[in-house]
């Protein structure tokens, strides 16, 4: 069938709206008719190419939609269900069967290859020419997206669709990163370092974890103000304070928890140096492979820090979207409040905005 994508053919070039066509979908593969799809800071560094993702590719890996049609061995969804597209993992090794899906032993070639598992593709573009996809097992860039059925989780009737996609990278990541990874203890402290989509989950989710000190930092003002009003109980703006002295000023020594974003390696410094004795760090932000950081060995080693890279929120998405989704319909969790629309031939508007920090989380919308 045919569908249209943007596709990105040359590094660092403008994604290109056009024709592609999609094979059917093989016994553990789902077609979803995609109604939108959040754009995530991962694939904007793939596009410029951060990752060595083979090109030309479609990206995008927040996608919601329709199932049109499934494999004949998929059980999970049937056509007309509504769902979101989540990140892609083989299921079969020792970290996706105990439960840690996002540190699968494939998550590399399962999300960034450009290619199914076998090496195969489902996509061609107009003239036959061979254009990479299932990035995370979606690409949902497009008007129709060939997901598996690990990665498709289905959404609640009562919750618009077109809001539902975020959920499955950016949300997860950031509110995972809270709730599943640090579990923060009610009455404890965290510093958000970066109040983007990721931060601003992080924010939220601080809030229904019960932490009385919830610090947000980044250097946008209009950010900093929406961290205010989804829970943040102090900001800090880095680019006019001290940042790392602001939160021991404001904790009494120093926070128990935090949180990096951001990818900067300065920012991941202060993120460990604002901790107290025993805090805990989650490295969260995606910088290019072989970006170093420093920190101080010996600070951490008496003050018993850590540091925990953080995948997908530690998330198993068909557990921990609906828990989301659930906080979302009680009011508790408003990430509509980050949310700005754009269409599929707006995309490249909507990533200038994006790295510009213009706009929290851009959902672009597919034609129908």
């Amino acid at each position: 069938m045919d569908a249209t994508a943007a596709v990105v053919k040359v590094k660092e070039e403008p994604f290109e709206v056009g024709r592609v066509s999609i094979g059917e979908p093989r016994a553990d593969e789902v077609l979803v008719k995609v109604v939108a799809c959040g754009v995530c800071h991962t694939d904007l560094i793939c596009r410029d190419q951060w990752y060595p993702v083979p090109l030309p590719s479609v990206f995008g890996h927040e996608g919601s939609g329709i199932v049109e049609a499934v494999g004949e061995g998929v059980r999970k969804v049937v056509p007309g269900d509504r769902v979101a597209m989540s990140y892609n993992s083989c299921g079969l090794c020792g970290n996706c069967l105990s439960g840690n899906p996002g540190y699968c032993k494939q998550f590399f070639d399962s999300n960034f290859s450009g290619a199914r598992p076998d090496g195969s593709n489902a996509y061609a573009g107009e003239g036959g020419e061979e254009v990479h996809v299932h990035f995370f097992g979606q690409s949902s860039f497009a008007t129709h997206a060939l997901a598996r059925e690990r990665n498709v989780v289905k959404v609640r009737e009562d919750v618009p669709l077109e809001l539902a996609d975020p959920l499955g990278c950016g949300i997860q990541t950031g509110a995972g990163g809270v709730l599943n990874s640090l579990r923060p203890e009610a009455g404890s402290s965290i510093a958000v370092f970066g109040t983007g989509t990721v931060g601003m989950s992080a924010v939220m989710a601080a809030r229904v974890a019960g932490c009385a000190t919830i610090i947000g930092v980044d250097i946008k003002p209009n950010r900093l103000e929406l961290a205010m009003e989804l829970g943040a109980t102090h900001v800090i703006n880095g680019a006019e304070e001290d940042a790392v002295a602001r939160i021991k000023e404001i904790t009494a020594g120093g926070a128990n928890y935090s949180i990096e974003t951001t990818a900067s390696p300065a920012v991941f410094r202060q993120s460990v140096d604002c901790l107290t004795q025993l805090g805990t760090c989650g490295l969260i932000g995606a910088a290019a492979v072989g970006t170093e950081a420093k920190v101080d060995i010996s600070t951490m080693l008496l003050f018993g820090n850590r540091i925990k890279g953080i995948i997908e929120g530690d998330a198993i998405p068909d557990v921990f979207i609906p828990r989301l989704l659930e906080l979302y319909v009680q009011g508790r969790f408003p990430f509509d409040r980050l949310v700005k629309f754009y269409e599929l031939e707006e995309i490249n508007r909507a990533a200038e905005d994006s790295e510009k920090g213009d706009v929290v989380k851009a959902i672009l919308r597919m034609p129908a």
